[in-house]
């Protein structure tokens, strides 16, 4: 009795009785062997050609990730805050600024509109009240 007991389909298959059949097969072949042979060796070393000959590349290189290096590492909550303070004055700067700018350019288009015998009074109530629409929706939405 061997080392390991044949179950199922493996019960009735033999080893020995498989090589002995290969050789019997192979000698009465007769002179065309080797050539049945060589066509029975073709696909699985075309296969295993293709395979040796495949190139494949492993996925790219991940990013370079810098951090921001503009502060200084050890800075304090405070100098935290004040920055951040100072930060905001100037952002309400800059928004002040544009919103001067808009206003100018508003007045030129009145200006222009007046010049041209257009109804500029009727035409920015229309706005506002569009303008005043819009934020009561935006409201509205926002409040969902």
């Amino acid at each position: 009795m061997g080392l390991f007991k044949r179950s199922g389909i493996w019960q009735d298959v033999s080893p020995t009785g498989a090589i002995g059949d290969f050789i019997k097969v192979f000698r009465e072949a007769g002179r065309n062997r080797w050539r049945i042979f060589g066509l029975a060796l073709l696909p699985p070393l075309g296969i295993l050609w293709v395979f040796a000959n495949e190139e494949v590349r492993g996925p790219p290189k991940g990013p370079v990730v810098t951090y921001i290096t503009t502060f200084a590492a050890g800075r304090s909550d405070a100098e935290i805050e004040a920055s951040n303070i100072a930060n905001q004055r100037y952002q309400d700067q800059l928004r002040a600024e544009q919103a001067k700018r808009e206003e100018d350019v508003r007045q030129i288009y009145v200006k222009i509109g007046r010049m041209s015998g257009m109804d500029v009074d009727s035409i920015e109530a229309k706005a506002k009240a569009d303008r005043e629409a819009d934020a009561a929706k935006a409201a509205a939405g926002a409040g969902k």
